[in-house]
């Protein structure tokens, strides 16, 4: 007896497919936390490391969310945001210190005013910083990358010398605030209450990034210089002015990201941004050119997956995360949720 023919119609079976591989790379993040908990077995000590490792993934993606906006509308290979990191903790720490009697009371309002202060403070800078660097360092390299990645390292090196001429090239440690400080108990795990704050920041930072690109007219206009610049400038726009606003507010989240950085850390050097950078390029990669939606997931999996294999095998913990990129990109190439760009 034959089988019955198939009438579902192709299109239907393509839109099936589709959808199937659009959520796949959510898919990947709860079935890590699912492997994580069946290779660790205690549940406390899988709950700590996996509120630990959502926390890092979310300071990561702060991090790596204007680099992956600036890498795939600008086609700037930019080694110099790892600069705007470390002076973002080194300004955001500044007034840390100087609201010392903020930080030190005992109430958690006070704590979170000192923190965002220090935020504001390390954006601005950041901020102002990066139309100066984009105007003078990388507009004069614009669809080189050789010449971007030479020009930018060197941009790093200058703004990490003077750093250490600023604040002295001496490693800087710092307290939480005091509310922040300590852990909670839940289910029987100890939960950083600082971290749990990160999560908190994080999930803010990316469902506004998302709000901002897909439900106001800048964020259309981001997304379409994305996939096609040319027809954007056919339309009237001028991208140059928009590029130039990705890159300050690319180079601003980097800010932003230090002060988280290094509250979570409790030390900072000029050195550290650099030293994210390798994390952040590789989330950059594996999350797809100029998706902040695969910025966030490749976080995510590189956070937890550090933290999981620290603690299993500290020995491969430095590896893991290339070994997660090889994978990724033998499964997709061109990233999980890259963005196309228009010829």
């Amino acid at each position: 007896m034959s089988a019955a023919p198939d009438h579902t119609p192709t299109f239907a079976k393509h839109s099936i497919t589709d959808r199937i591989g659009q959520a796949a790379p959510y898919l990947l993040v709860p079935v890590l936390i699912l492997a994580g908990f069946i290779a660790i077995g205690a549940p406390t000590s899988w709950l700590t490391l996996t509120v630990s490792g959502l926390a890092m993934g979310m300071m990561i993606f702060i991090m790596a969310s204007g680099l992956t906006l600036v890498f795939g509308l600008m086609d700037i290979i930019n080694f110099g945001h790892g600069a705007f990191i470390s002076l973002g903790a080194f300004v955001g720490v500044s007034v840390l210190f100087g609201l010392g009697g903020w930080t030190d009371a005992a109430s958690l309002p006070l704590n979170i005013a000192a923190i965002l202060l220090a935020i504001l403070a390390a954006m601005l800078l950041t901020g102002a910083l990066a139309w100066a660097f984009e105007r003078v360092i990388v507009r004069p390299v614009y669809g080189s990358h050789l010449k971007q990645i030479l020009i930018t390292v060197g941009a790093l090196i200058v703004i990490e010398e003077a750093i250490h001429v600023i604040w002295g090239g001496e490693e800087t440690f710092l307290n939480r605030p005091n509310a922040l400080r300590g852990a909670v108990t839940f289910a029987g795990a100890a939960l950083e209450k600082y971290r749990i704050l990160a999560v908190v920041v994080g999930l803010a930072i990316f469902f506004g990034l998302r709000l901002v690109l897909q439900r106001t007219k800048i964020g259309l206009i981001v997304r379409a210089g994305v996939e096609n610049p040319d027809m954007v400038e056919a339309l009237g726009y001028r991208l140059r002015l928009v590029f130039v606003g990705v890159f300050i507010a690319g180079s601003a989240l980097a800010g932003l990201g230090g002060v988280m950085w290094a509250l979570y850390e409790q030390v900072i050097t000029a050195g550290m941004g650099e030293n994210m950078m390798v994390l952040i390029f590789i989330v950059v990669i594996i999350g797809g050119l100029g998706s902040v939606e695969g910025a966030f997931v490749g976080a995510l999996l590189v956070g937890l997956l550090q933290n999981y294999v620290a603690f299993l095998e500290p020995k491969l913990a430095l590896v893991s995360n290339i070994g997660l990129m090889t994978v990724i990109l033998l499964w997709r190439p061109q990233g999980m949720m890259t963005v196309a760009k228009g010829s």
